[in-house]
């Protein structure tokens, strides 16, 4: 087989590449150890770009149309090898051609919840997919940073790669954002377009350029989207008063006889009663409960003993009151060992957020 692959380079004139897979980024065209006879013609179609490559390094980097190669058209073969043997004679050189077109609908999204604190419903954990477009820019940057002598390269090969780094980049965006979660959704468009310009030079890093980023969707928890829909619904009733007016109403006008009139008389009495409770204590306000996302316990290392569990709100209490120091060992379900309190994702956050900065001691007179 190697001799006629030999033989068969000799004869071969055109060197084209015609994609079928729709997914390959980078193509190798393959010659019996690299020789290619001089004079012969490159073909270099739209959305195509070819690159030379001579003992590891890029030589030339050529876009569409058909190109000779001699001397005369493209000067940097002089420079490829040495002519010891007359212009004649084939030339060992790797030709890589690069796909240009634009590969959309890429997947992105979250492999583990991201933890935020959100001003309404507290610490939540969010996740989030969506689509994203990209296209070779810079050709020179794809060979020598990515592909190497991969002879064929596709957009497998590269896109958990990038899913790792727009990963990155949305939960810090995100997490300092301050968008509430409620009001997410109606940023989508606006929070999409900023990320994309945050990625771009990250991706133009590896010779890529960034056409388009989507969120599809940001969900919270099951327990999160119980109290929005709640809250939802409170808002949706208005006025208390009117609506156990009207429910009893409601009631009384479908009643079949006199003992469920009764009955619904009774019930009447009991919503008046009720609406005018809320009234009298309208001026109080009221701590409103909404369910924690999660409920995690923390044991606290003291006295070189466990002592607990307790939940989220009760750390947070003793960080206040600093009665748990970042120095503390603190241990919850799903660590391997006990760990100091400020080493822990959760903790960190509310040491950052509830720990003043230390007092400038005053000038001395």
């Amino acid at each position: 087989m190697g001799l006629w692959e030999a033989l068969f380079g000799e004869f071969i004139d055109v060197i084209e590449w015609l994609d079928e897979s729709n997914d390959t980024l980078v193509y190798r065209f393959k010659r019996y150890q690299n020789e290619i006879k001089y004079g012969a013609k490159l073909i270099v179609r739209q959305s195509q770009s070819a690159v030379f490559v001579n003992e590891g390094e890029v030589a030339d980097v050529l876009g569409p149309g058909i190109y000779e190669l001699e001397t005369k058209n493209i000067p940097i073969l002089s420079t490829l090898q040495h002519w010891d043997h007359g212009f004649n004679s084939p030339f060992k050189a790797e030709v890589y051609f690069c796909n240009l077109r634009r590969f959309i609908d890429l997947k992105w999204g979250t492999k583990n919840p991201i933890i935020l604190r959100d001003k309404e419903f507290g610490i939540v954990r969010l996740r989030a997919f969506g689509t994203y477009e990209i296209r070779i820019s810079d050709p020179k940057k794809v060979i020598e940073e990515l592909v190497g002598t991969n002879p064929d390269f596709d957009i497998d090969d590269v896109s958990a790669g990038l899913r790792n780094i727009i990963i990155s980049k949305f939960t810090s965006i995100v997490g300092k954002s301050g968008i509430p979660v409620i009001e997410l959704a109606g940023n989508y468009d606006e929070l999409g377009k900023y990320i994309q310009e945050q990625l771009q030079d990250e991706f133009e890093k590896y010779g890529f350029e960034l056409l388009g980023f989507r969120i599809e969707n940001i969900s919270v928890p099951e327990a999160v989207e119980k109290a929005i829909d709640e809250r939802s619904s409170m808002g949706a009733i208005g006025n208390l008063d009117n609506y156990l007016k009207y429910k009893s109403a409601s009631a009384l006008e479908n009643s079949s006889d006199a003992s469920s009139m009764v009955g619904m008389g009774a019930g009447f009495a009991m919503a008046e009663k009720l609406a005018k409770s809320f009234e009298r204590d309208s001026s109080v306000p009221k701590k409103e409960y909404v369910p924690e996302p999660f409920e995690k316990l923390y044991y606290i290392a003291k006295d070189k003993k466990p002592d607990g569990p307790y939940s989220i709100d009760e750390i947070e209490d003793m960080i206040k009151k600093a009665s748990l120091k970042k120095d503390t060992k603190v241990w919850t379900n799903g660590m391997d060992a006990w760990k100091e309190a400020s080493s822990v994702d959760e903790l960190s956050e509310l040491f950052k957020l509830l720990t003043p900065p230390p007092l400038t001691p005053p000038p001395l007179s």
